[in-house]
């Protein structure tokens, strides 16, 4: 399957994962018609390995929920690491008084958008982006 879950020393409680996948490529699919392959590997984390990233490939010195890389080498393949901090996942749904399974697959997408060339930099990106989450929310729960 060209979408891969690893763990790195934290449970990300992520299930129905062959759904996620699918759903995911469709989006990709959606956004991006001209990439024939998709290989999205996610990578979930703690805090400190996802700060560790910030720092050494973004010069960041603060915690974030989410940094996705795209290693793409050709424009007819889309190649991609998500590193997703599980523990700001966590502190973030219950910050906003969402369930944490609303949280995780919202941070997802997110990270799916930015591959397709959404931004989230200014305060119109940023309504975009969210528009796009929530859309992707609703249709991958309904």
């Amino acid at each position: 399957m060209p979408i891969h879950y690893f763990e790195h020393s934290i449970r990300s409680g992520l299930t129905q994962k062959r759904k996620l996948s699918a759903f995911l490529l469709s989006v990709a699919k959606e956004y991006l018609p001209s990439r024939k392959k998709v290989s999205i590997h996610y990578i979930f984390c703690s805090d400190d390995y996802l700060l560790e990233k910030n720092i050494a490939f973004l010069g960041h010195h603060t915690l974030t929920d989410i940094i996705t890389f795209d290693l793409s080498e050709q424009e007819a393949a889309l190649s991609a690491e998500i590193y997703i901090s599980v523990e700001r996942v966590k502190e973030n749904a219950a910050s906003f008084s969402v369930p944490y399974t609303e949280e995780l697959h919202r941070v997802i997408f997110h990270g799916l958008l930015h591959l397709c060339g959404f931004k989230d930099k200014t305060a119109a990106e940023k309504a975009v982006m969210r528009q796009k989450e929530q859309d992707c929310l609703n249709r991958y729960f309904s």
